[in-house]
């Protein structure tokens, strides 16, 4: 026998408002498995195709030795690698890569390309990374490399991260570890500057550290000014990251 309901029943309280969510420690990529993009895997393998063809020919053009120290040719190198493995990942539907990492490589591209247009493109006597007394004429071997380094893949690089990667994924705490590689670079400049004979042709590969023309003193000023520039580019690019539109609908 049930006991009768009670014709007065008091209310409830009401909700002041609507709960508060806590963030979660799991992230949601742990719980939530990630989707087959075919599309963002085929565009990543052409810029990675693309990257490794343009630092190829300055070998060729060059040798191994020399073009492998100019920043520019080590970026796209890592760049190459790094889009080849995130399309992998995208193509076999696995996480993708972390995004300190592709970050990282995005942002070294843009500053090869910035320090070469800004910096280099219009000097007198003409910058040559083959070390040419002229400027490379267009449509030949060593302006159609310089153009896949500086033009070509640092655009295609900015486009996959636009169009083709989740927004709000970097973080202002990566910023301080992206400066160790151009620091690296410096240092190594600087050694290898110090080790190779004066009178090498190659000896500074960049005339903005060129330690014999500039001292250096002068050589770490422009060191110092370049610095400042590479990290409020990266500040940009987190904020960007953080302002700009998801272009998936998939967060993975």
């Amino acid at each position: 026998m049930t006991a009768p309901i009670p014709r007065d029943i008091p209310d409830l309280p009401a909700v002041p408002g609507p709960p508060v969510l806590l963030p979660a420690p799991v992230p949601a990529t742990a719980v939530v498995a990630p989707v087959r993009r075919p599309t963002a895997a085929v565009f990543r393998l052409l810029i990675a195709v693309t990257a490794a063809v343009g630092v190829a020919l300055e070998l060729l053009l060059g040798g191994p030795a020399r073009m492998l120290s100019y920043f520019s040719v080590q970026a796209t190198a890592l760049l190459a690698v790094i889009t080849f493995l995130s399309a992998t990942r995208a193509w076999r539907a696995r996480r993708p890569l972390p995004p300190a990492v592709t970050g990282a490589a995005l942002l070294y591209v843009v500053i090869g390309a910035l320090i070469y247009h800004l910096l280099l493109a219009h000097t007198t006597p003409p910058f040559s990374m083959t070390g040419a007394t002229t400027a490379p004429e267009r449509w030949h071997a060593q302006w159609t490399a310089l153009q896949i380094l500086h033009v070509l893949v640092p655009a295609a690089a900015v486009l996959d991260w636009l169009l083709l990667t989740p927004a709000a994924r970097l973080r202002l705490r990566q910023t301080a570890a992206w400066l160790l590689y151009p620091l690296a670079y410096l240092a190594f400049t600087f050694i290898r500057g110090a080790l190779l004979s004066p009178s090498a042709p190659s000896r500074h590969l960049y005339p903005f550290l060129d330690a014999t023309a500039h001292g250096y003193r002068g050589t770490l000023a422009n060191a110092l000014l370049l610095g400042l520039g590479i990290y409020a580019l990266s500040v940009l690019l987190v904020a960007l990251d953080h302002t700009r539109p998801t272009p998936t609908r998939h967060r993975l």
